[in-house]
């Protein structure tokens, strides 16, 4: 009996021993009252502490500022709580550098935003002076909602490797995979702002607490995961159902559209990662073997100056019986140089240019009143949605650029004044192949990923 009564006792301590040592991993990221161990960088915004709560004040004509770690991090759980008044704009650096090789200093890298306006991006990531966003809140539409205006919002930040995962008020918000693990520091931003009107406003800091000895990445919650490393599919993605059509080296999901046979050399080459369009080869367009109905699909695109490509999608053998060769016909995320090429301004209302469907509806060029960037001669990221319910999402770049619903009255009543006009059930197949058109023109394609719904 005493030795029963002994065992039933070892186990609680053990498993207080166990949550005591999970306690030590985590250390107080401020000092008490003091920025001992910090430092500012960029602008001339104020920050004061007091009981281990920061303060930043908003000051005119000055650029962004940023209370700084002098020590870098790199696999971190950062937690904090936060608050900002309505008007201003902050963040959290993370895994950020300053050097002076890079922009005269400018403070660069990963920042946790912090967004007070209507366009509801807190939480998503930013790479501060360097690629612009990397996973805006967009992309996980429902945490649109979980910022508390003027209160105290818990904050959560897991870097591990490659990964990083940011959480509010306890639900996640982002999952981004980048190329390699960064190294850097963690800072707190006050935004520069536009009017004297915004002088004095705050966004106050409070409970920063880190844990770099046994960090690790939250379960993830099935979110849409933005993987920026070329050609790799996560555990995550692979989880979700994520599967390649092009991997940056096998070819075999595709066939030449020409003759219906495998994948074809000719006119198109892989190489450096990437499958291309070899200019003026005149190889012809390629489908997948495999037809789709609702699905996520993912493809990076670089075009050359004055290029003409474009990703279809529910394409379908329109040929008339007896005909000698398929014709392969669908709806189109266009991919075009749309300050070079002619097409940008034929079709109507700018209906032909990139990521717009073709020739029915134009792509937005601004969003929350932000310009979608389309780099001419670098990667862009395309993205294409296709719902059960039958909508359909074009993505450029982070942004969603077109909406619409496939077999609505207005998607007939579009077809109807387009050059399909006189195609059957043009784009209303159950499925269909998914297709990347010759243009003649050098485009190359990479990172090409789907997941059906």
């Amino acid at each position: 009996m005493d030795k029963f009564k002994r065992t039933l006792i070892a186990i609680p301590l053990a498993l207080l021993l166990s949550l005591s040592s999970l306690a030590d991993d985590w250390e107080p990221l401020l000092n008490g009252n003091s920025f001992d161990g910090w430092k500012q960088l960029g602008g001339e915004a104020k920050f004061t502490i007091k009981n281990g709560e920061v303060t930043g004040t908003s000051v005119a004509g000055t650029p962004n500022s940023f209370m700084t770690t002098k020590r870098d991090y790199t696999d971190f759980v950062l937690e904090f709580e936060v608050w900002v008044q309505d008007g201003l704009n902050s963040g959290v650096q993370f895994r950020s550098m300053s050097k002076p090789d890079f922009k005269d200093g400018r403070v660069h890298g990963y920042q946790f935003e912090l967004d007070t306006a209507e366009r509801a991006w807190t939480a998503g990531i930013y790479d501060e002076a360097n690629r612009g966003w990397l996973y805006p809140v967009d992309y996980n539409e429902p945490a649109r909602s979980l910022f508390k205006h003027e209160q105290w919002n818990t904050a959560r930040i897991e870097c591990v490797g490659n990964e990083v995962q940011t959480f509010l008020n306890g639900k996640q918000v982002s999952h981004l995979i980048d190329e390699k693990a960064i190294s850097g520091f963690i800072g707190l931003q006050v935004h520069s702002i536009s009017g004297s009107e915004l002088a004095g406003y705050k966004v106050r800091w409070r409970n920063l607490r880190i844990n770099t000895k046994s960090p690790k990445l939250s379960p993830p919650e099935g979110i849409y995961v933005r993987n920026i490393a070329p050609n790799t599919l996560s555990d995550s993605e692979k989880r979700q159902g994520w599967s390649f059509l092009f991997d940056g080296k096998k070819t075999n999901a595709w066939k030449s559209s020409k003759s219906g046979n495998a994948f074809s050399a000719d006119g198109w080459t892989v190489g450096d990662g990437a499958l291309t369009i070899n200019h003026g080869d005149g190889g012809g367009d390629i489908i997948t073997k495999k037809t789709f109905g609702s699905f996520e699909l993912d493809f990076e695109f670089r075009l050359t100056k004055g290029a003409n490509s474009g990703v279809k999608y529910f394409v379908a053998n329109h040929a008339k019986p007896g005909a000698d060769s398929p014709r392969y016909l669908g709806l189109e995320y266009q991919v075009l140089d749309d300050d070079v090429h002619p097409d940008a301004k034929q079709g109507v209302v700018g209906n032909r240019t990139c990521a717009s469907l073709y020739d029915l509806i134009p792509r937005y060029r601004k969003v929350h009143n932000r310009t979608v960037p389309l780099n001419i001669g670098d990667w862009n990221h395309g993205r294409l949605v296709s719902l059960p319910d039958g909508t359909i999402q074009h993505w450029l770049n982070g942004f969603k650029v077109v909406e619409y619903e496939r077999g609505s009255n207005i998607y007939d009543a579009l077809v109807a004044r387009s050059k399909y006009a006189d195609i059957e059930n043009f784009g209303l197949s159950e499925k269909g192949h998914i297709l990347l058109q010759d243009h003649n023109d050098e485009v190359s394609y990479r990172s090409i990923k789907i997941r059906e719904l």
